[in-house]
């Protein structure tokens, strides 16, 4: 009797729909790990800015920036630099972070991808003036 070795082809379709669904559910993880990373990166940038902002109020006898743009290059005579690397940017978008600023108060923004509804204009985290 002849005996052959080797995988019948019904065998081998099995294992690739396998490794296809495996290779499908990885890329979805990926991708839910990505948005998740982007949307820490945005509450931490907007942090930052909060930080920076309520710093100048303090080093600046109660006073907010009028202008959000200066926060990233004021440097005042006591020679702070608040954000060095400027303003940061939304990982996503490259787009600057929705603001208004004026002396009495600040408000920053982001629309998070968890939600599932990015389209750059929402505003589901925001960070306002502390005093």
């Amino acid at each position: 009797m002849n005996k052959r070795s080797g995988f019948t082809l019904l065998e081998l379709l099995i294992v690739i729909a396998i490794i296809g669904i495996l290779a499908s559910l990885a890329a979805v993880s990926y991708s839910s790990a990505q948005r998740r990373a982007r949307d820490s990166q945005r509450q931490s940038d907007l942090k930052a800015i909060q930080n920076a902002m309520e710093q100048y109020y303090t080093d600046n006898d109660g006073n907010y920036l009028a202008d959000c743009e200066d926060i990233g290059i004021v440097v005042d005579s006591s020679d702070n630099l608040y954000l060095p690397n400027g303003l940061p940017i939304d990982p996503k978008t490259g787009e600057n972070y929705p603001d208004t600023c004026d002396s009495n108060g600040y408000r920053f923004c982001a629309d998070l991808e968890a939600d599932g509804s990015f389209d750059g204009t929402e505003e589901n985290f925001c960070v306002t003036n502390l005093q």
